[in-house]
């Protein structure tokens, strides 16, 4: 899976959680959040991460961001290993490796000027820059997402949801990173204002060089934005593809039913609908076996004994299913 121009590289990503002792008695029992995850995030690219709420998702963007330890695995970043660096030697690192966060409105300090929150970066990162020189830079970062310079003297209830994204972004960028995570950044916003988000990130990531790790729910947002997908499932990554390649050829069942999920618009013929059979499983922590298999329309014995590898085809669309010999339905085109 690794690639030659690789900025991430991901290996064998796994997070427990324990739960409590049942009635302070016995063994604990262990929530598999993340469970042997790999992938690659190639130099200047934007890489889609989807999966339904639960999936682990945001679990893998706080790892990379090192805001959370795995419990297993290795994340090398610029080919250097950083799953257990120290502190001291970490920080340098975290200006080139950003977060974008989901919510615009908690993840901004109403206390503080647009000008303080931006400035708190470059006081962290770049502490021998003057108030001016700050100013400058908060400046630049401002007009790079669309707001004008007179922003900086406001605070953040005094704008909307999507300006406040915006600054959310423009504050991601104040030390230059060159890798992004966007976790959901479109998802608490309006559809038209999604769009321009979307459409921002893409300038960016044209004007400013910048690899992204786009996290979404909603397929077809993911598709809009992303060269390539991932698609998670309990803590499983079951399928990764170019874009083109995923919505017009899918590989694995679960991927077929997001397509099927995605509405078309502007068209009056009825859509199939792949639907996952049963309820999704209210915890992964089991271990055998294809973890979607209850669910699956195309289960079979061989689903239950043993859990299928994330393995690649000729073409370099890799899925993890025992089934191939399954031709699977897209009922959508790519975005």
């Amino acid at each position: 899976m690794t690639q030659p121009n690789s900025l991430v590289e991901v290996r064998g990503l796994s997070k427990w959680y324990s739960l409590p002792k049942p009635f302070g008695i016995g063994s604990r029992e262990h929530v598999r959040a993340l469970d042997d995850v790999s992938f690659d995030i190639r130099r200047g690219e934007i890489l889609g991460l989807v999966g339904e709420s639960g999936s682990g998702k945001t679990t893998i963007g706080r790892i990379l961001m090192r805001l959370t330890d795995p419990t297993s695995g290795s994340i090398r970043y610029r080919g250097q290993d950083i799953t257990r660096m120290p502190r001291h030697q970490l920080r340098p690192m975290r200006k080139h490796m950003q977060l974008v966060f989901q919510d615009p409105f908690s993840s901004l300090n109403p206390r503080m000027t647009v000008e303080q929150i931006l400035s708190t970066p470059l006081l962290v990162h770049e502490p021998e820059l003057s108030r001016t020189q700050r100013r400058v830079r908060i400046d630049e970062a401002l007009r790079l997402v669309g707001l004008y310079p007179s922003a900086a003297d406001r605070y953040p209830h005094e704008f909307s949801g999507g300006q406040r994204q915006r600054i959310g972004i423009a504050r991601a960028l104040m030390v230059k990173p060159e890798f992004l995570v966007a976790d959901e950044p479109v998802s608490a916003l309006d559809v038209s204002v999604q769009a321009q988000v979307i459409n921002l990130l893409l300038d960016l990531r044209q004007q400013l060089g910048l690899t992204i790790l786009f996290v979404a729910h909603d397929l077809a947002v993911v598709g809009a934005i992303s060269d390539r997908i991932a698609v998670l499932y309990l803590g499983r990554l079951i399928e990764l593809a170019e874009t083109r390649t995923l919505f017009t050829r899918p590989s694995h069942p679960y991927t077929e039913a997001l397509l099927s999920a995605v509405p078309r618009i502007g068209s009056t013929l009825p859509k199939p609908r792949a639907v996952p059979h049963g309820d999704k499983q209210p915890s992964p922590s089991f271990s055998f076996g294809c973890n979607f298999r209850p669910r699956c329309a195309y289960a079979q014995i061989a689903c239950a004994k043993s859990v299928p590898m994330l393995r690649p085809d000729n073409t370099g669309h890799w899925k993890a299913c025992h089934r191939d010999d399954l031709v699977l339905a897209a009922p959508i085109h790519q975005p």
